[in-house]
């Protein structure tokens, strides 16, 4: 009876153990602080933007995409995922029906005081999983620019897209995209059109395809020898590059997969990670004194 009793006591605890939910806004107060220890005080903040997608995709695909990757590895390897982050950079698309640009200053500042707050709540690991292009610079400096002082939390910084664990994924997604022309990826392209057919196939309406072009429509192909903040504006300015009606569910599977492989490995990593949290303290330690450190 004892044992009897003993194995129900641990099929219960298990069972709580399981059964926690890795969206933060989900969670009670209880299995909050459960969730900290169970994820080994790791914390997901999936980002994205709210944007136009082309004619036909929904204004928030990327936070569609970046969430369902970030949510179905986290069931696999427990982290907490925070609710989408759709405050980022998103200027060149200002001329667009539906976007929502902040100013810098703002963004940089939710951003850093969102982190703050996460950590503020026992999570000592923060990944950043980016779904947004338009993001990629501003994330690489911010990641280095918050070392300006000393954090009592390690950032990590990853994209949310060709996430490949091995060769035998990345020739799944290469098998996939040959059997498509080379210029239909891209933004609102056959790659994202195809992952939103399998995360929310009700929100592409790809009738409205025929409407815009998503050729590169080269209006700076003067200027050979710089870049300016105009480029992408001036490539695909109906925010639409690539060709929609190549997308399929073959290629939407195979580039969820992998990216989802990818994340869990990542959360993997960062959980057993002692190296960048030593490193970091070493860090601020030296910057406080450079003067000593040099000796």
């Amino acid at each position: 009876m004892k044992k009897l009793l003993l194995f129900a006591g641990l099929l219960l605890a298990f069972n709580v153990h399981a059964q926690l939910s890795v969206k933060w806004e989900e969670l009670t107060t209880p299995e909050f602080i459960k969730a900290v220890s169970q994820s080994n005080k790791v914390c997901v903040v999936p980002l994205g933007i709210v944007e136009k997608h082309g004619a036909y995709l929904p204004l928030g695909t990327d936070l569609y995409i970046v969430r369902d990757v970030s949510l179905r590895a986290a069931r696999s390897e427990y982290v907490v995922v925070f609710p989408e982050f759709f405050v980022g950079q998103i200027n060149e698309s200002r001329p667009q029906p539906g976007t929502i640009a902040y100013s810098p200053e703002l963004v940089w500042k939710l951003l850093e005081e969102t982190l703050d707050e996460i950590a503020r709540n026992g999570f000592e690991k923060i990944i950043l999983i980016n779904g947004h292009g338009g993001n990629n610079s501003m994330l690489s400096y911010f990641s280095m620019a918050i070392l300006n002082k000393k954090r009592d939390y390690t950032v990590y910084f990853t994209a949310g897209w060709d996430l490949y664990t091995n060769e035998q994924e990345r020739k799944k997604v290469t098998d996939e995209y040959a059997k498509i022309p080379a210029d239909a990826p891209g933004h609102a392209g056959a790659d994202e059109t195809a992952e939103i057919m399998i995360i929310r196939p009700d929100l592409v309406k790809l009738d409205y395809a025929s409407r815009e072009s998503g050729k590169n429509q080269q209006m700076l192909k003067n200027l050979t020898m710089v870049t300016t903040g105009i480029d992408w504006y001036s490539m695909y300015p109906n925010q639409y590059a690539g060709d929609a009606h190549y997308g399929n569910k073959d290629l939407g599977n195979a580039l969820l997969n992998t990216t989802i492989n990818g994340l869990i490995k990542a959360f993997q990593e960062v959980k057993s990670d002692t190296t960048a949290p030593a490193l970091m303290k070493e860090f601020y330690d030296r910057a406080r004194n450079p003067l000593k450190s040099g000796e």
